[in-house]
């Protein structure tokens, strides 16, 4: 294999520098990571008229903004089923339709930015692993239509061949509305609009502590930096699994999990089509699970929780073999095929796989995407900042429990997860 530790995705693209100026003293709001969270928001408010200061520790879109499958879905990590249980209809519904909504705004900003980043509603298809699998979708398709108006289409097992190239799969099912898109054209191109509405971002400006203080007779905060200090009303932390003890309660309840990706050489257009005849975004059903799709210039890109640590140079090696593997297992078609590309990022899941967003400490936040992140990190980005135009907004995420770790035995350095990696293996093997 050739290209380990290479992004494919940063081939296609150049990100614009951040702001050349000194860090300046004061500003309207300071917003803490340059990825798709950090610079929604930093659009949204400089489309305000905001002051709007955005503190990267690496350069724009370095983390899993521009690391990921470039999968825009809707939903949320759990389930309808589980959604309602926990939380009860209506709320379950209000986070489901904040889901689409952080669709249809992801391509309403491409559109109205003219963002040229291969967005396209291209749909997602979810295989079963298992006949028991396939068996529960019929129960999910009948629940969210009647309780999301969201509908569905079951595929059988034989008429699957018209949606993925493998016969290793018991069916699966179709979600029409979601989409795909080349995410580092997109977090690149939302930097450039935020950039050019006069958002100031400074790249290589990693923040060490926030301080809540006062200037002027007005409370807010002070933001210590490896550049120097920023002072601002409001600070909004944006840093997903990235999250560090700059921010030690947050940090707390975020746990960092490596995703993974291979890329492979352009392939020729009839044997792509073979293996996605319908060009869809494709995750199987386990929990420790494979997502897969073609790029615009028909590379098989290829991903999933091969490693649970985040990436590092070993990690990353380690992977690209695993997932090289996993890959020729559902497509035999691709075993003579060079991987150009490897690559891993951070996910940021919090202890129960939901996204939260709102007040800690008086700090404005939003993380726990879970795997959902383009579109959902640019939804609440926009709406964390709309709250801190002092807007009203709708915010289910706001409401709901954020529990930290049992008894408290986490402090950001995630040591149980490959006890995690191995009891979802278990679950895979049971279920």
């Amino acid at each position: 294999m050739t290209g380990i530790d290479s992004n494919y995705w940063l081939t296609t693209t150049a990100m614009p520098a951040g702001t050349p100026a000194e860090l300046p003293a004061r500003a309207d709001a300071v917003v803490i990571g340059a990825g798709f969270t950090g610079i929604s928001a930093a659009r949204t408010l400089a489309k305000k008229g905001a002051k709007v200061v955005v503190l990267e520790a690496n350069t724009i879109g370095w983390g899993a903004s521009s690391r990921n499958g470039g999968m825009v879905l809707t939903g949320l990590k759990l389930s309808a089923e589980q959604l309602i249980t926990r939380y009860g209809v209506e709320p379950a519904r209000q986070m489901h339709a904040s889901s689409v909504a952080a669709i249809d705004l992801v391509e309403a900003i491409v559109r109205e930015e003219a963002i040229d980043c291969n967005f396209s509603r291209c749909g997602y298809l979810e295989v079963a692993c298992k006949q028991s699998h396939f068996d529960a979708y019929s129960r999910s398709v009948e629940l969210m239509a009647r309780e999301f108006n969201q509908h569905l289409r079951i595929i059988p097992r034989g008429e699957l061949r018209d949606e993925v190239g493998s016969d290793i799969y018991f069916g699966g099912v179709v979600d029409e509305r979601s989409a795909g898109v080349n995410p580092a054209q997109y977090v690149s191109g939302l930097a450039r609009a935020a950039l050019r509405l006069g958002a100031g971002v400074y790249e290589n400006a990693r923040v060490l502590r926030v301080e809540p203080g006062s200037q002027n007779g007005s409370r807010g905060f002070t933001a210590l930096t490896s550049r120097g200090a920023v002072f601002a009303k409001d600070v909004f932390v944006a840093t997903s699994g990235y999250t560090s003890a700059a921010t030690p309660r947050l940090q707390q309840k975020v746990i960092p999990i490596g995703s993974f990706i291979i890329a492979t050489e352009s392939l020729p257009a009839d044997l792509a089509h073979q293996l996605s005849p319908r060009n869809r975004m494709i995750s199987d059903s386990k929990h420790y699970l494979h997502y897969y799709r073609l790029t615009p210039d028909n590379r098989m890109l290829f991903g999933g929780r091969a490693a649970f640590f985040p990436e590092t140079k070993n990690t990353i090696q380690r992977s690209a073999e695993i997932l090289r593997r996993d890959m020729v297992a559902v497509y035999p078609q691709l075993r003579d095929i060079k991987i150009q590309h490897a690559w891993g990022g951070t996910l940021d899941f919090c202890f129960d796989t939901m996204p939260h967003a709102g007040k800690s400490d008086g700090i404005h936040f939003a993380l726990g995407y879970a795997g959902h992140g383009v579109a959902m990190a640019t939804y609440l980005g926009a709406k964390i900042a709309e709250q801190i135009s002092g807007e009203r907004i709708d915010n289910p995420f706001s409401a709901i429990p954020f529990p930290g770790a049992p008894l408290g035995l986490y402090n950001g350095d995630p040591w149980f997860l490959p006890l995690a990696g191995a009891y979802y293996k278990v679950l895979d093997w049971m279920s």
